[in-house]
């Protein structure tokens, strides 16, 4: 019985350890090797160390653990190349020759998407090429294998049981693989792009390019919820993801680098990546079926930022004809992050040249790209540089200036969750987090959110904390639209679900049609993350983009009429039901618009 009773925390310790292999992402080495150390460790302490003393025993263990921690550094999961699909031996697709060459790609499971992943935009902007404008890729002999992603960005690395702890914790739908065992790589050399077309001969189709987001720090061109497959399938829509430079890399400024640019430009290198990107699918997408001249460019977060900074950049003039803003604008007076002025970027870079005491940009370029990746917290901003933004998107859009014919933009409901879960509101605080950020007006922002309760006033605070970064920029775009005679329709997301429901990125699997389940599939009986009202509101709201990108009309028969917001007061509500509704945060902005000195 006493045996019995030990077994237990041992038991529970090997299931431990298991779930670092797995979480972690270790090779099935890992799991075979950890099993038979503890079945050792268990033989030893029943059979041969039994009624020894403490310390005997207390060294058998320890000596257990220290195997332990071999066993997972000797099957640390290798850096491999994601495949463009997840089913073992795709069926690869006919070969199709762009300008610079011929490629081939492969067929999702059921065939009717092809994919094509990996394909060079640019060059790779190593060595001297790094912190300069992207330069045209090298035409490439042969036939290119288009079937796998190519590296992420530069950026900052977690241990792979951090990914898998926030799928646990924020996503809830962790699933355990034997096909997953290994990390993504990251390069400089990432300016590559990623196409999903419909099966078939196609022509004329509109193309939807992303643009993926991060805080301009992170992230990589083909999570699931905003894989290119779902519009491509169900639509008919051509979807092209672009990566492009990150953090440092992408958005480092300094006057030397300035001086030796022949457009005199300094620290928006990622935004250059992502025009060259779009003039990449105005002069190839036509091979893959689609039509250059219907271009819809989408974006989330980060992404939606940069995405609203190229409305206004005149380098990005004729590549795209309308835009889909999701969770970010810098269109207002003020933009609250992802955007800084010149003289703020420079400043900051002199910076960073003196934490390294790098004497001038060439001992910078000699740095390895994994040291100053993690600089990427202090250099990822938009820059008013002159030359891809000639001033800010809000004076441009004040004098008429802008490239886009139509505006969908929105947020969600509970933009705020993610970034104030472990700063939360409660009666201690609340007033202090009011004042410090309102100032003069804080009075006024109280009288609107009378917290009494620590509950109130956590709910509160995610929602002023929501409306600053994120509702009341696109609020400040949508007027700015509106002026301009541009159609603009704006939405709501606030669907709850299993999952994230309406926090901030909530909305991109409804929006691309990428929930996991068809609407007659059985399994969504016992689905704890999504429900059959889930994947219907992912079909009509992927409807409604598909007619958005034909034509630049959100309208789909059988669906709620979705207005033009001319007002700036009325938003289409995706929930439990699709319907307009008045802007909820109003009187919020009408503070806000005097803090900032809207006009």
């Amino acid at each position: 019985m006493k045996q019995a009773l030990l077994l237990i925390p041992k038991l529970l310790i090997c299931f431990i350890l298991l779930a670092v292999l797995e979480f972690n992402k270790n090779t099935v080495l890992g799991w075979v090797l950890e099993i038979a150390v503890f079945a050792v460790y268990l033989y030893l302490s029943y059979k041969v160390f039994t009624g020894h003393k403490f310390l005997a025993g207390a060294g058998l263990f320890l000596g257990f653990l220290a195997l332990s921690a071999a066993v997972i550094f000797i099957s640390w999961p290798p850096v491999k190349n994601v495949p463009a699909v997840s089913y073992k031996n795709p069926v690869k697709t006919e070969v199709i020759t762009t300008k610079l060459g011929d490629v081939r790609g492969v067929f999702n499971e059921d065939q009717t998407v092809e994919v094509f992943t990996g394909i060079p935009y640019a060059k790779p902007p190593v060595g001297e090429l790094r912190w300069k404008e992207p330069q045209d890729a090298e035409p490439w002999t042969g036939i290119l294998e288009a079937d796998h992603f190519a590296p992420m960005g530069m950026q900052p690395v977690n241990l792979p049981i951090y990914d898998s702890l926030a799928q646990v914790i924020g996503y809830h739908d962790y699933k355990i693989s034997l096909d997953d065992n290994y990390r993504a790589p990251v390069s400089e050399d990432s300016l590559y792009l990623n196409i999903w077309k419909p099966a078939g001969d196609v022509k004329d189709l509109p193309v939807l390019v992303y643009i993926h987001g991060g805080s301009l720090q992170t992230g990589q061109p083909w999570y699931a919820d905003y894989s290119g497959e779902g519009l491509a399938k169900h639509e008919g829509i051509i979807v092209v993801n672009i990566a492009y430079r990150l953090g440092v890399f992408g958005f480092y400024a300094d006057e030397e680098l300035a001086a030796e640019s022949p457009n005199h430009t300094t620290g928006n290198y990622g935004l250059l990546d992502m025009i060259k990107g779009l003039e990449w699918v105005r002069d190839n997408i036509a091979y893959f079926g689609g039509d250059p001249g219907n271009v819809t460019l989408a974006g989330e977060s980060a992404g939606s930022a940069a995405v609203s900074a190229l409305c206004t950049s005149p380098l990005a003039k004729g590549l795209f004809e309308r835009v889909i803003l999701e969770s970010s604008t810098v269109a207002s007076k003020n933009p609250p992050h992802s955007f800084r002025l010149f003289e703020e970027a420079i400043q900051s870079g002199n910076e960073l040249k003196a934490r390294y005491n790098a004497q001038n940009v060439d001992d910078l370029r000699n740095i390895p790209a994994e040291k100053l990746a993690n600089e990427a917290y202090t250099q990822h901003h938009i820059t008013v540089d002159g030359y891809v933004l000639e001033r800010t998107p809000y004076e441009s859009y004040k004098l008429g200036l802008y490239n886009e014919k139509a505006i969908l933009h929105g947020y969600n409901s509970d933009e705020a969750g993610p970034f104030v879960l472990f700063s939360q509101a409660n009666m201690k605080n609340y007033e202090s987090k009011i004042r410090n950020y309102f100032g003069d007006l804080s009075n006024q922002v109280l009288e609107l959110y009378p917290a009494g309760t620590d509950e109130e006033a956590s709910r509160y605070w995610r929602e002023i904390y929501g409306a600053v970064f994120f509702s009341y920029p696109h609020y400040c775009l949508n007027r700015l639209a509106a002026e301009n005679g541009i159609p603009v329709y704006e939405y709501l997301f606030s669907k709850e679900n299993g999952r994230l429901g309406p926090w901030h990125s909530g909305e991109e699997v409804y929006l691309y049609h990428n929930i996991p389940y068809e609407e007659t599939d059985p399994e969504l009986e016992n689905s704890k993350i999504y429900h059959y009202s889930d994947v219907s509101l992912s079909k009509n709201m992927a409807a409604y983009v598909a007619s958005y990108c034909e034509n630049g009309k959100p309208q789909k028969f059988g669906l709620p009429t979705w207005e033009n917001n001319i007002t700036s007061e009325i938003v289409m509500e995706f929930g439990e039901k699709i319907k307009p509704v008045r802007e909820p945060s109003l009187r919020l902005y009408e503070i806000l618009d005097r803090l900032y000195g809207w006009e």
